[in-house]
């Protein structure tokens, strides 16, 4: 495709000025601040997207409350961004002027490392992330690698294609990482916009699933969803776990979740920033050939994979939308564990 010329303007958005709480967001004093910035015009390989909806994950709370150090000063975070492209760099080849694409958290790696040629470039020590090393979708265009980019059914509404981008591509990585045999038990350790997207998965691949949450709207979610049940965060399962998935960044719940599993079963902690986790007693915890594993970004393939997966069984998104204009409310209400299933930010 020709290089186009985007067009010149200035667009609005969302910031990272200062980490720290988001619970006073409401008062203006939250870590969030409005911005304005030129349009930016793509480069060689780039999307120059217009923001259909860009989801809110729980990265962008952590990098907004400084559980994650900031990688540069004042950055727009988001990094779940559905849009179309309105202009492209030099050399863009799969995506056309208005087309639809997504971008997403990983945004590009060396290539040439041991584990890019491994084909787990998701390891690669000098990949970069959307949100945290460039700016991301809480605003009003964003620039997105064509080489990183997905492209999107044209014919969907994008606030329930935004969560799929990384809520939905880390769950499926997560997944993976739990060894669930064909069959098993599957036990999901809080149950936000990831684990409601992975627990569909899981359950269209014949898994039996069990959640595990404080939050009671979840769990009627939950079980609306196809669980075989739904408890509160430390309760024990109805029978013993094959598998499990840590949602929740709460390391306290490391040991609760290990001593649900069955012999030889996998515990995958599926986020980018945990507390601190108690000590293990082995026998209890670890003996009898359980694992404990931990979940890194995700590959392309990754998000090829669940993207077709998603498609093909008609996996459900459930959404809380706000519009752009209180981002800041959106992530105070991701903290309190007030939003049902993913939220999203759109236009308006």
């Amino acid at each position: 495709m020709a290089a186009a010329s985007s067009a010149a303007g200035t667009h609005g958005g969302w910031a990272v000025r200062r980490p720290g709480p988001v619970g006073t967001a409401r008062t203006g004093t939250g870590p969030l601040e409005r911005v304005r910035r030129g349009t930016p015009e793509p480069g060689p390989g780039e999307l120059l997207l217009r923001v259909e909806a860009c989801g809110v994950c729980r990265t962008d709370l952590h990098l907004a409350e400084g559980d994650l150090a900031p990688h540069r000063p004042a950055t727009i975070p988001g990094h779940e961004i559905v849009g179309r492209v309105a202009a492209a760099g030099a050399g863009v080849s799969r995506f056309r002027t208005g087309d639809r694409a997504g971008g997403a958290w990983l945004r590009s790696t060396c290539g040439a490392c041991r584990y890019c040629r491994a084909g787990r470039e998701n390891l690669c020590p000098r990949s970069t992330y959307t949100g945290w090393d460039a700016d991301g979708g809480f605003a009003g265009t964003a620039l997105v690698p064509e080489a990183y980019a997905y492209r999107l059914p044209e014919d969907r509404d994008p606030a329930l294609l935004a969560p799929l981008l990384c809520a939905g591509i880390i769950g499926y990585r997560s997944l993976r990482r739990s060894m669930l045999p064909p069959g098993g038990r599957l036990g999901l350790y809080g149950f936000g916009a990831s684990a409601h997207l992975t627990a569909q998965a899981a359950l269209a691949e014949g898994a039996t699933v069990h959640v595990f949450t404080r939050s009671a709207r979840a769990r009627e979610l939950a079980l609306r969803l196809g669980a075989a049940s739904a408890g509160g965060s430390r309760d024990r399962p109805p029978e013993p776990l094959d598998s499990a998935i840590l949602f929740a960044p709460v390391g306290e719940l490391v040991p609760v979740a290990l001593a649900a599993l069955d012999r030889s079963g996998t515990l995958a902690v599926a986020g980018i920033h945990l507390s601190g986790i108690p000590a293990l007693d082995y026998r209890r915890h670890l003996f009898q050939e359980r694992d404990l594993r931990s979940v890194t970004s995700n590959t392309r393939q990754d998000g090829r994979d669940f993207l077709a997966l998603a498609e093909r069984v008609g996996i459900r998104v459930t959404v809380s939308r706000y519009p752009l204009d209180s981002a800041d409310r959106a992530l105070a209400d991701l903290a309190a564990d007030r939003v049902e299933g993913a939220a999203v930010l759109v236009p308006g």
